[in-house]
């Protein structure tokens, strides 16, 4: 007769024998599984190591190309804008380095720089346009057309446009001496510009940007400069908006200006002028304005091509 102590002992020798085999199943599927991990790894290792050494590769064939461009930019750009005078219009996160290239390579194409207008954080603050707006409006020289329902952007495109820009046809001041300083000293005043010493009319103007577009309002802020920058541009023979390509984006000021057919159709964009081939393309774009024409130029996808005369595919 079968006790009951034999079940017991028969019952865990089953659960013994279970358990040992979980243990050596176990310990072999681990081992496959790890070794299989550990190739996976190392393949994976190997493919970031090809794309670092593909990424440093592509990065040196564009600095040798930016240094290139800027050896040879005077040259491309010699008597673009022969006799023509450029002023600059420069954001507060705008790059001094770029400014600076820029009017080097204006006076390299023949052209002179008549001075700097600095706009501050205020200009492009949702929260200050009212005030704006009425300090622009004040300041509306005798016999400027101005847009009867503008916003702070245009209408203060406008206001610069009038006093800093010559009229396109006749190259003459569109407002007097007076009219300027009046309109230097009340946006001064509001806190809205930072004029340099001895700004003079122009013909044609370079709104220089950075390439932030981020933190809040920042596309309240954009729209404000894309919208001044075309209204600018309708008051004289041309105007150019550069700035780096974060700046080319939908909360952008280039981005903005890019997705307004009406801006597009009178205001040249580029979007990379921290290159030295961004800044000779700003210069080729500000001879294009002269000739009438507009264009959307730099590496961004909203970019028409390159440069002036070249389609994106680079024909």
């Amino acid at each position: 007769m079968i006790s009951l102590r034999y079940h017991i002992v028969s019952i865990a020798a089953a659960f013994l024998a279970l358990a040992v085999g979980v243990v050596l199943g176990s310990t072999a599927l681990n081992g496959s599984l790890l070794s299989g991990l550990s190739d996976e790894k190392g393949e994976l290792a190997r493919q970031v190591s090809d794309l670092e050494a593909e990424r440093n590769a592509l990065n040196a064939r564009l600095a040798d190309a930016d240094a290139f461009a800027g050896s040879v930019g005077g040259k491309v750009v010699a008597g673009a804008l022969d006799q023509r005078s450029v002023v600059f219009v420069t954001t507060p996160d705008a790059s001094p380095a770029d400014r600076d290239a820029l009017k080097g390579l204006v006076e390299q194409a023949g052209g002179s720089v008549t001075g700097e207008v600095q706009l501050t954080e205020s200009f492009t603050d949702p929260a200050k346009s009212d005030q704006l707006r009425e300090i622009v409006t004040r300041l509306q020289p005798a016999g400027a057309q101005f847009p009867t329902a503008g916003d702070p952007g245009t209408l203060a495109g406008a206001l610069l446009g009038s006093v800093l820009l010559l009229d396109k046809d006749s190259a003459r001041p569109q407002s007097s001496g007076a009219e300027l300083a009046a309109a230097m000293a009340g946006l001064t005043d509001g806190g809205f510009v930072r004029p340099g010493q001895d700004v003079r009319p122009a013909q044609l103007a370079v709104v220089l940007a950075g390439g932030k577009a981020e933190g809040d309002g920042a596309g309240d802020r954009a729209a404000t400069l894309a919208r001044f920058s075309a209204q600018f541009d309708r008051s004289g023979a041309g105007v150019v908006l550069a700035g780096r390509p974060a700046s080319a984006e939908g909360r952008g000021p280039i981005g903005v200006a890019r997705a307004d057919t009406s801006a597009t159709s009178v205001l040249s964009t580029v979007d990379n002028v921290d290159t030295q081939a961004g800044r000779i393309v700003t210069v080729l774009a500000l001879r294009e304005q002269l000739e009438g024409a507009a264009g959307r130029y730099g590496v961004a996808g909203n970019a028409q091509g390159p440069a002036p005369g070249v389609n994106q595919d680079g024909r």
